[in-house]
């Protein structure tokens, strides 16, 4: 309008660093502020707000049945509807403002229970955002929208995501009726946990018996699965790939640990119902006359990177069961009685012993001049007791127990 009185309408999230979109949990405090520049005096009825959050799902389908149309299929979850009131007399009034800058902070907690992570996808997404209106007399509404992110945490430090994945599979090449022989793919991954960013090593092994070359290749693949009334749509995309040698005829080929790095990528969404968005990693080998050997291995991309010590817990409890069992083995049922005294201490030495050392002055002119390790070594402990399988104290059969609580 020419005489509108309104210069800037905008929000602003709080943000701990300048230039950078806040990221949220659920559970976390959302706050910030609505600005109004005005040129002059307004009168202002409302200035409300509306926190939002949904994930919805919608797709179309072309069908041909008596007559060609199109289907439509959608469906949508709320995760987040709050409402605030920033500006609104109670008597139902206005309220005048005069001309310059005026801010209202606004301030509403996430709910504690678990929120889906914000996506984007082809048939679906998943949004969370503030709506602010203000109403004003003689006025048209308006209306500014501003997004923000909610990331639902993944840890894979967990055990489910720390068991190795493994996989074997096989598949006859054959065209027309021609077969040329068997090609066989075994795979293994470390973990089925990890973070963009991260390198997975591939451990995999490509058994060639056909008469043809055959061309293993890894990739990481992204799988969109929407539903909506009870129908499902999914999308592939391939995310990562490598290409390996190219394995001859009659020939195996082995790979120890070949390196595919993970891009920046959004996480897993496991705990939505019409929207989910998992991971492969997808081992696969182009073979001559019939579709292409395929090995898949689930993957779940997290946002809590592995701990330094997340990979080994499993390895050293297995170590400690081990040497729990080793101890257990070499441990005896009854302990063995000590040597005989004689046999450790001569008859020589016993006779030395029992004669007592001459009296007179004692000679320490050499004692600074010898080493330690000479008196240590002439030292001697008193001989133990004569060993005896009976107690010679034992216990009275009437004596009454003693408490330990007296």
């Amino acid at each position: 309008m020419i005489f509108d009185k309104l210069k800037r309408f905008y929000l602003v999230f709080d943000s701990p660093e300048v230039d950078t979109s806040p990221v949220f949990s659920n559970g976390d405090p959302v706050s910030g502020k609505v600005v109004l520049e005005f040129t002059g005096e307004s009168k202002v009825q409302s200035l409300r707000l509306h926190a939002e959050g949904y994930a919805k799902a919608r797709w179309t389908e072309s069908r041909t049945a008596s007559s060609a149309y199109t289907q439509t299929y959608c469906d949508e979850v709320e995760y987040l509807n709050l409402e605030e009131s920033l500006l609104q007399p109670d008597n139902g009034d206005v309220t005048v403002l005069q001309a310059g800058r005026h801010e209202f902070p606004f301030s509403f907690q996430l709910p504690e229970e678990a929120l889906v992570t914000s996506f984007e996808g082809k048939h679906g997404s998943v949004r969370y955002w503030v709506r602010v209106k203000l109403h004003r007399p003689w006025s048209t509404v308006r209306r500014i929208k501003k997004e923000f992110t909610v990331i639902q945490p993944i840890d894979i430090n967990t055990p489910a995501l720390l068991a190795p994945q493994a996989g074997t599979k096989d598949k006859m090449a054959r065209a027309w009726y021609r077969n040329f022989g068997q090609v066989s793919v075994t795979a293994k991954i470390d973990r089925k946990g990890y973070t963009p960013g991260e390198v997975i090593p591939v451990f995999a092994e490509f058994d060639n018996s056909t008469s043809h070359v055959v061309v293993p290749r890894v990739c990481i693949t992204q799988i969109q699965t929407f539903v909506a009334r009870g129908t499902m749509k999914q999308k592939r995309s391939v995310v990562a790939a490598l290409c390996g040698d190219a394995v001859a005829p009659r020939c195996r080929e082995s790979w120890h640990g070949r390196a595919i790095k993970i891009p920046p990528v959004g996480p897993s969404i496991l705990q939505c119902r019409i929207i989910k968005v998992e991971y492969v990693l997808r081992v696969f080998v182009d073979m001559p006359g019939t579709s292409k050997l395929s090995l898949e291995l689930p993957l779940v991309m997290g946002t809590i990177p592995l701990h330094p010590f997340g990979s080994r817990t499993s390895s050293v409890s297995s170590q400690y069961s081990l040497g729990l069992d080793w101890l257990r083995m070499a441990a005896h049922d009854q302990p063995e009685p000590p040597p005989d005294y004689s046999t450790i201490i001569s008859e020589e030495d016993e006779a030395g012993r029992s004669v007592s050392p001459p009296q007179g002055e004692e000679d320490f002119s050499g004692v600074l001049e010898r080493p330690l390790l000479a008196f240590v070594q002439e030292f001697r402990f008193r001989p133990p007791p004569v060993y005896c399988e009976v107690d010679p104290n034992p216990q009275a059969c009437y004596m009454r127990p003693r408490c330990m609580t007296c």
